[in-house]
């Protein structure tokens, strides 16, 4: 199992965002470390999080006015983590681009960062994660709503309008294509994930192959072992 670490910027980051976060984590490995970092005498809703998940809180105060402590508070752990415990993905919850350097460190020495954020989060940090989860629609589990996570689905005419995405589509179908001129899934999400921070879940598809799907934009085939593949379509309309 991977062993992640999870830092949260209670500053940046809304505290009924904490089930779903946890719930996309689970899915990926374990999370060893939990923290979260923030002036308790100024975070509101935070505190009733920490407990019942089990996350421990750093304290810390503003030292000077309009100076961040808590940034280089959670930078300088997230460093020593790196280099004193065995951790392979770091999550870190926050929508400040400040972040955006450390992000880059880690992925540097070979670990793997997944962002949680908002839909308002600079590019730079979204860019710089391995993944980008946004967090907009994550909520507390109700009757109504008994998953945290789950997001809006996105129409086939809202995801063709998503020039980003579809660009990164065509992209890796056109790069891992064989000769028979389809892209098996598996190489597909491959390359997404090593070439972007874009996550299907952002959108509302558990998967990429829903997700490729419901643009109606592209022809599916099924490879010689049977599996889903894909290849650009010769006409499109609408």
């Amino acid at each position: 199992m991977t062993n992640i670490a999870l830092l949260i910027d209670c500053e940046n980051a809304k505290p009924d965002s904490i089930d779903g976060i946890l719930a996309e984590l689970a899915e990926k490995g374990t999370i060893n470390i939990r923290r979260a970092y923030g002036n308790w005498k100024k975070e509101a809703g935070w505190e009733r999080k920490l407990h019942p998940f089990a996350i421990q809180p750093i304290q810390q105060f503003a030292y000077t006015k309009g100076k961040n402590a808590i940034d280089m508070c959670m930078a300088i752990d997230a460093m020593d983590l790196l280099y004193t415990e065995t951790i392979e993905c770091f999550a870190l919850v926050t929508s400040d681009s400040d972040f955006t350097p450390l992000v880059g460190k880690l992925i540097s020495k070979g670990k793997s960062v997944i962002g949680f954020g908002e839909s308002k989060t600079p590019e730079p940090f979204v860019n710089a994660c391995s993944l980008f989860i946004h967090t907009d629609d994550f909520k507390e589990p109700s009757a109504d709503n008994p998953l945290p996570s789950r997001s809006t689905r996105k129409t086939r005419n809202e995801l063709r309008r998503d020039t980003v995405l579809m660009s990164t589509l065509r992209t890796a179908i056109e790069s891992v294509k064989g000769e028979s001129g389809f892209a098996p899934m598996t190489r597909i999400g491959q390359y997404i994930s090593n070439q972007s921070s874009l996550s299907s879940k952002n959108y509302g598809y558990a998967r990429w192959t829903d997700l490729i799907r419901a643009t109606d934009y592209f022809e599916e085939h099924a490879t010689e072992n049977n599996q889903v593949g894909f290849s650009s379509k010769k006409s499109q309309s609408g």
